[in-house]
């Protein structure tokens, strides 16, 4: 399956296809968990061009999954800390007329290649406590390390901080 898909890094030139693909993605999935008001104030703060250009600046690393016709997913991650060596996946996002087909476990298992060549021992991500990506990641060695709401302007995000031991 991977022969006819590549990764690559992104730079500031993809912001416009990162916030592409963030609008095809961003709203299926969390139209059954969020308000749309939610969902419209949370895409503003996170995908706009500007938001996108700052994420890069500080040390978020995308990287855009591409099958040989078009890109259809992206990723981002960064350092959490360093002293114990735990590396943070911030986005990992299919098209969803591509989801269902193992390209979420590709793209998650290349983002986990590429922070523990960094020298990760530890990766962690935040999950919705009502979204169904949680089963997803915890297939994948994802285990719940703790719970956390964080505000995000007028809104809550109700969330799973999950855990992955990089070997």
């Amino acid at each position: 399956m991977s022969s006819k898909f590549s990764f690559r890094e992104a730079s500031l030139s993809d912001i416009p296809l990162i916030h592409q693909l963030a609008r095809a993605t961003w709203e299926p999935t969390y139209r059954a968990i969020l308000s749309q008001e939610q969902i419209e104030y949370m895409f503003e703060v996170i995908y706009t061009y500007e938001a996108l250009e700052r994420q890069m600046q500080e040390n978020q690393t995308f990287i855009l999954l591409q099958d040989s016709l078009e890109p259809i997913g992206f990723a981002a991650y960064s350092l959490k800390d360093s002293a114990d060596a735990v590396y943070k996946l911030n986005k990992l996002y299919l098209l969803p007329t591509r989801q269902g087909e193992g390209l979420g476990n590709l793209l998650l298992t290349a983002v986990e290649e590429r922070v523990r060549k960094a020298g990760a021992r530890y990766l962690d991500l935040n999950v919705n406590t009502y979204n169904k990506a949680k089963a997803f990641y915890e297939r994948c060695g994802y285990q719940v390390l703790l719970e956390e709401d964080i505000p995000i302007g007028p809104y809550w995000m109700n969330d799973y901080v999950m855990r992955k031991a990089l070997p």
